[in-house]
């Protein structure tokens, strides 16, 4: 590790350590491998190496990312006694490998979800992580929308009254016809779930987080819209069978009373990555929508308002993380770099609010299995709290 020094910088208005001597990799250099790599520079990181399965191309990567090298290999890259926090990007299946040889070798890790593949796997990450006293986070990056802090303020200070309903969903068209293909398809290199494990737990994460409540109890059903894929081998009439669900169904209740519903797809046409929830409280109902994040709609039996963000009388959370003045929109960027300050600053030895660790991949992983196990049994399934 590099020694701390004792200059400042300046996040959403908050004062804290410099994190500019920290040298960050990032292994995996597709789409969320190049939002990383705006989060390091974004939050006074040093991008020291990057890796990805297309060596050839590594260097040319390496030098439009601003990366000061290209990794020989993954291995090299997480093992490197240039990097100190290694930024996980690849196919699932890889995770909870390179994750052990991260913590092996002291580093400081940001997995993608999921964690890992299996239940089993993130638990035994957790407690590697645990053992080696290191900072272990999870992207959930929809918690750093300000209006979503201002949801969870307003819930913890009592205003909206208890939370009896919580609903929504998480919807995407990227999957919708059967010429669309991914990795993810595939449950030896996704895992078991795909539409779940990829964005629905992202909404249940979200809620969690905003409300307070944890799911105990599931229904969860299952459906493959596209049963056939094209198989990407280049021979228009070839196919696969695909194994893992295109959309997903669930109901469920909370340790605190509330009861749910949640849809998620990836063939709703149309619909980009509009994940939307609904508070609803005994005295005020709150709806966020991540394609419109500048603004939070509260509903009361005698009015309805819609918050924006910026205002003044926001949460002193929602503050922090409100980068840009009011007027300016703010997105999915903004929240990948205050999640990175924050992965940075815990470092450091701060505390942030709200920053996801591995705990919260683990979560991720409990309610993916319960998904799973339900829509198998065609029954309610516990989870832990």
């Amino acid at each position: 590790m590099p020694e701390s020094t004792p200059a400042t910088m300046t996040f959403g208005g908050a004062r804290r350590r410099s994190t500019s001597g920290l040298r960050s990799g990032i292994v995996g250099l597709g789409f969320i491998g190049e939002v990383h790599a705006r989060a390091v520079r974004a939050s006074g990181g040093t991008l020291a190496a990057v890796a990805d399965s297309s060596a050839t191309d590594v260097e040319d990567l390496a030098r439009q990312l601003g990366a000061t090298r290209g990794a020989a290999s993954a291995e090299e890259l997480v093992t490197s006694p240039d990097v100190d926090v290694v930024h996980i990007c690849t196919p699932n299946h890889l995770h909870a490998p390179l994750v052990r040889m991260a913590l092996g070798a002291g580093k400081h890790v940001i997995c993608e979800k999921p964690l890992a593949t299996s239940r089993a796997d993130a638990a035994e990450l957790v407690e590697l992580a645990r053992a080696a006293g290191v900072v272990a986070a999870v992207p959930f990056i929809y918690r750093y929308y300000p209006t979503v802090r201002e949801s969870r303020a307003r819930v913890a200070s009592g205003a909206s009254g208890p939370i009896h309903l919580i609903h929504g969903s998480y919807l995407q068209d990227w999957l919708s016809t059967a010429k669309d293909q991914n990795w993810r398809v595939d449950p030896t290199l996704g895992g078991a779930s795909r539409t779940f494990a990829d964005i629905g737990v992202h909404w249940c994460d979200l809620v969690e987080f905003a409300t307070g409540h944890r799911i105990t109890a599931l229904a969860a059903r299952l459906i493959t819209a596209v049963p056939e894929r094209a198989n990407g081998a280049g021979v228009p009439a070839a196919t696969q069978r695909v194994a893992t669900e295109d959309a997903a169904t669930l109901v469920f209740e909370t340790d605190q009373g509330a009861i749910g519903s949640l849809v998620v797809s990836q063939v709703t046409p149309g619909r980009k990555n509009r994940l939307w929830f609904s508070l609803d409280g005994a005295d005020t109902s709150m709806a966020f929508d991540q394609e419109l994040p500048e603004s939070l709609w509260v509903g009361s039996r005698a009015s309805t308002t819609l918050v924006q963000r910026g205002s003044s009388d926001m949460s002193q959370d929602a503050q922090r993380l409100s980068v840009l003045p009011a007027g300016h929109p703010q997105g999915y960027q903004e929240c990948f770099n205050g999640f990175v300050a924050d992965v940075y600053a815990a470092v450091a030895g701060e505390a942030p609010e709200g920053m996801p660790r591995f705990e919260d991949g683990l979560r991720a992983a409990e309610l993916t299995e319960a998904v799973l196990a339900s829509a198998a049994a065609r029954s309610w399934v516990e989870t832990s709290r």
